[in-house]
């Protein structure tokens, strides 16, 4: 008898579905407590545990929507956030357009029909982000739509500000666990981002890039 065996039981499938229902049903009530103090919702939401939004007014989704466990989504940005349908954010995952802490309210972020992001991911969308239609964002992917101003040698740094830029990513792209994206990139239709790649200028349609800086080593087709 394999050792695997168990898992073709009956009761095994019992115990997943129950399970599934134990975790999904107190996400949806999460997710219609907030509903009403959306900018749009339409469609189902679904929060997870200890999952923080805020500025709800300025999030908009047009279909299914899951927040899972730990994730942040900030609205605060003078586009505000906008979700297609079918779209997931990943645990622990952030979407932040602007500080915590005053300053300049960010641009913010559009994010197609049935695309994700893995866990831990960080969406810096203090300028504009917009991602297409199926796109994965794997595990601790960084996208990053502004840049610290830096070129006066005699002022600090920090008291420089930002360069806010825009980031576009096209319909169909997988973007792998831990990749980085740059301010002011164009990634195209098609796309496949290696794990770890940093990616810091355009990529066209069906590339595949790796390295850091990204490079292309091939085309899909």
């Amino acid at each position: 008898m394999s050792r695997f065996s168990g898992l073709e039981s009956p009761r095994a499938g019992i115990a997943a579905d129950v399970g599934f229902v134990r975790r999904v049903v107190p996400m949806f009530l999460r997710g219609l407590l907030r509903k009403p103090l959306l900018g749009k919702s339409a469609g189902p939401l679904f929060v997870g545990r200890n999952a923080r939004l805020s500025n709800l007014g300025r999030i908009r989704h047009d279909g299914r929507l899951v927040i899972e466990d730990g994730a942040e989504v900030q609205g605060l940005a003078r586009r505000g956030l906008r979700f297609g349908s079918d779209v997931s954010i990943g645990p622990g995952s952030m979407i932040r357009p602007s500080s915590y802490y005053g300053g300049e309210v960010g641009e913010g972020l559009l994010m197609g029909d049935r695309s994700s992001t893995g866990a831990n991911c960080f969406i810096g969308c203090s300028g504009r982000i917009e991602i297409g239609n199926d796109v994965m964002l794997g595990p601790g992917v960084r996208i990053f739509s502004e840049n610290h101003a830096f070129e006066d040698t005699a002022a600090s740094i920090k008291s420089q500000g930002v360069v806010r830029g825009t980031v576009v990513i096209g319909d169909d792209c997988w973007i792998a666990s831990g990749a980085t994206i740059t301010a002011n990139v164009t990634i195209g239709r098609g796309v496949v981002v290696a794990a770890g790649s940093v990616v810091t200028s355009d990529v066209p349609d069906n590339a595949v890039v790796a390295g850091i800086p990204a490079k292309i080593l091939r085309y899909r087709a």
